[in-house]
């Protein structure tokens, strides 16, 4: 939906479509009072297929609790998907698709356990598909021309799935198209779009004699209060922050011993004061 005067029409559409999909008839529809909603052509459309039209209170979302606790379910997910993948706030709608997917595939205990999907359609969702949004991959590219060296890929970030197509939603970060293609290779693990701010005890440490960039990729650093640092092995680091992940918050970070390092922080760098 580009614009809010496309609400009307969309209704219109999906009532259409669980009648054809699901065989079930749409019998109240409860809304706010947007004129969408109150049109002419919508009370006639209610009037057409015999459905009753509730409208809450002006200022009383409460009446309408059921859409507005999905409202906000989808939005305890978007943000979250949007932040972990670096996008920029351009690609808000990107996230917003992707929160509903994996929303109607993740079982829910009001379901008893079950996910949506497999309540609509009585089997279970496929997951060898799924992706990490905003990954690097590499799509295959059919050159036109005869050219043998010409590239056979295209660089992307994955950026959702596609409706009604077997493949997956992609950003060419040369072109800034978003096309979709089902011969994908997936980088789960680089993110294009992170930026990594070089702070000046940052610039330190890049400065100083540190392990070439092959080596980077199995150590994670953290700085220290004292400016030193610890090589501890058994961390795993990605490269797409340019190098080492930078880990901690300075100086103010409070020092751990092996006794009370908390559960599942093997491996983290510890500090020194």
């Amino acid at each position: 939906m580009r614009e809010k005067g496309e609400a009307s029409l969309l209704l219109q559409s999906f009532v259409i479509m669980v009648k054809t999909q699901f065989e079930r008839d749409v019998k109240i529809i409860r809304s706010d009072n947007e004129l969408e909603f109150l049109s002419g052509s919508m009370k006639q459309f209610y009037t057409q297929k015999g459905i009753i039209h509730h409208t809450s209170c002006i200022d009383t979302p409460q009446q309408n609790e059921s859409v507005e606790r999905k409202h906000r379910h989808v939005l305890n997910v978007a943000p979250p998907l949007l932040f972990q993948a670096y996008l920029t706030i351009d690609f808000w709608g990107e996230s917003i698709l992707t929160a509903t997917y994996v929303i109607n595939r993740t079982p829910s205990k009001v379901l008893g356990g079950k996910t949506p999907y497999k309540v609509l359609f009585k089997a279970q969702p496929p997951y060898d598909h799924v992706k990490m949004l905003g990954c690097l991959c590499y799509t295959h590219f059919k050159s036109r021309t005869r050219d043998k060296f010409a590239p056979r890929s295209r660089k992307c970030v994955f950026v959702g799935y596609p409706c009604g197509k077997k493949g997956w939603k992609v950003y060419d970060l040369e072109t800034n198209e978003i096309f979709v293609s089902c011969d994908v290779g997936f980088h789960k693990t680089i993110f294009p779009f992170s930026i990594h701010k070089v702070g000046k005890n940052e610039e330190e440490l890049r400065n100083a004699n540190l392990p070439d960039e092959t080596c980077l990729r199995d150590w994670s650093f953290h700085e220290a209060a004292s400016g030193e640092i610890e090589l501890i092995e058994g961390v795993e680091a990605t490269m797409e922050h340019e190098g080492a992940s930078l880990l901690g918050s300075g100086p103010s970070a409070p020092a751990q011993t092996d006794g009370d390092a908390p559960a599942g922080s093997e491996g983290l760098i510890s500090l020194m004061g």
